[in-house]
């Protein structure tokens, strides 16, 4: 449900460095992760330059050996509920960013999708009180600024810039099986969006020589404090518990949460005439990302909250943990116009069990054509592997057990990516 696009510099020969080619490598990444934050433009050598781009992920999670765990809601076996699903969906990932240089400080603006999540399964399989159909959406704004200083026989950058972030999802769920349609459909759906700042700070050191460039980046925590929506149980007759008031009607909820914040390091060089290595290490707080509950807005102020209060309403339980990104690749420049590179990237899991989103290993490629100084056209793939594992239940933090509505196993399965992208240089 996720992407991680990474980016590389290429030597354009061995005293000099230019911007020949990047390669988007998509990867089905951890917790919520699909375009998350890139400013690699601004280190772009051009006085203005402008990129704009596009990825299609098709990750191909398939679950299987499900299984209803919870007899107290309704049991969903027979041939009514299938022992598997397809957990995913396929997705696009845009992205688009404009650079400005005035002397030794350079300007980006971009917009990108840090987050995103896409998996419909359906109503008639054995986990579909967990999950019938879930869908996260993000758009950010930000602005980056560097200032650079010469520093022995490089340059040295400062960097720093801010990011607003718009965040938007809903999630279904069977909350009942319920005898005939006439009744409902037994489904319930949370709506939710919010919004929130966040900040960037680094610093940078580069040798254009022999292409050599080191970054460390942190992005800030994105604080969703204004979460709010509606818990939607029209379709939950009243009747099923008639001590439970929200069921059978729409309830205004409320909630908290963040996009976490993450440390991302960079390094690359020259390693011959037209050769260029390069690699980065990035972590994630995803573990910030529990149990995250919702209540009727009407309490809001006068009852705390919490997974354990008693006018929770709902919940996303995610139980993340932190995830990490590793990659490695080497790019050549073949000609004046035409440069490659291939990556391979080791992301990891962020599951603890309430999800498949175990370990992946993605390798992919790129070319760059330079038709004309000025214009760059690039075209990516990948191909990985998402690892085995299964779904249990877990024993949170706050000594709540989650996730014990159904079980599952998966095994490797593909997810394959394709990318494209323009950038133009004045």
């Amino acid at each position: 449900m996720t992407i991680l696009r990474l980016k590389a510099l290429l030597g354009a020969g061995c005293f000099s460095l230019a911007l020949i080619g990047t390669v988007a490598t998509p990867a089905h990444a951890g917790g919520l992760e699909r375009g998350w934050y890139d400013i690699d433009l601004l280190f772009d050598p051009a006085q203005i330059t402008g990129e704009a781009g596009a990825t299609y992920v098709m990750p191909q999670r398939d679950l299987k050996n499900a299984k209803d765990t919870d007899p107290l809601d309704g049991t969903l076996s027979g041939p009514k509920f299938s022992s598997s699903a397809r957990d995913t969906e396929s997705y696009w990932v845009p992205n688009a960013g404009i650079k400005i240089g005035m002397g030794p400080i350079d300007c980006l603006g971009d917009y990108s999708q840090p987050i995103g999540a896409s998996s419909n399964p359906g109503a008639n399989w054995a986990g579909a009180q967990s999950n019938v159909d879930t869908q996260v959406r993000s758009k950010a704004f930000g602005a980056t600024c560097s200032y650079k200083m010469d520093l022995g026989k490089g340059q040295f950058r400062f960097i720093g810039g801010v990011f607003h972030e718009d965040v938007s999802g809903y999630k279904e769920q069977l909350v009942v099986p319920l005898p005939s349609p006439l009744l409902g459909t037994g489904i319930g759906r949370l709506d939710l969006e919010g919004d929130g700042w966040g900040w960037r700070a680094g610093v940078a050191y580069e040798i254009p020589d022999i292409a050599l460039r080191a970054s460390l980046v942190y992005n800030s925590a994105v604080k969703l404090d204004n979460l709010s929506g509606t818990l939607d149980l029209t379709q939950v007759p009243g009747f099923i518990n008639p001590l439970n008031p929200l069921l059978g009607r729409v309830t205004d909820v409320y909630g908290s949460s963040q996009v976490p914040d993450s440390v991302e390091l960079k390094l690359q060089s020259g390693i011959a005439p037209g050769w260029l290595a390069f690699g980065s290490i990035k972590w994630v707080n995803w573990s910030d990302l529990q149990s995250i509950p919702f209540c009727p807005t009407v309490t809001q102020g006068l009852v705390a909250c919490t997974t354990t209060s008693p006018v929770r309403a709902t919940s996303l339980d995610l139980l993340y943990r932190d995830g990490w990104t590793v990659s490695g690749g080497i790019g050549h420049k073949f000609n004046d116009q035409w440069s490659g590179a291939a990556v391979l990237t080791w992301d990891r899991g962020t599951t603890t069990g309430l999800s498949a989103q175990t370990d992946t290993w993605t390798l992919s490629g790129g070319v760059a054509y330079t038709p004309t100084q000025n214009v760059e056209l690039r075209f990516g793939g990948a191909v990985g592997v998402m690892t085995s594992g299964s779904i249990h239940s877990v024993l949170g933090n706050d000594g709540v057990t989650y996730g014990t509505d159904y079980t599952a196993d998966f095994g490797n399965d593909l997810v394959t990516a394709l990318s494209t992208s323009l950038k133009v240089k004045w």
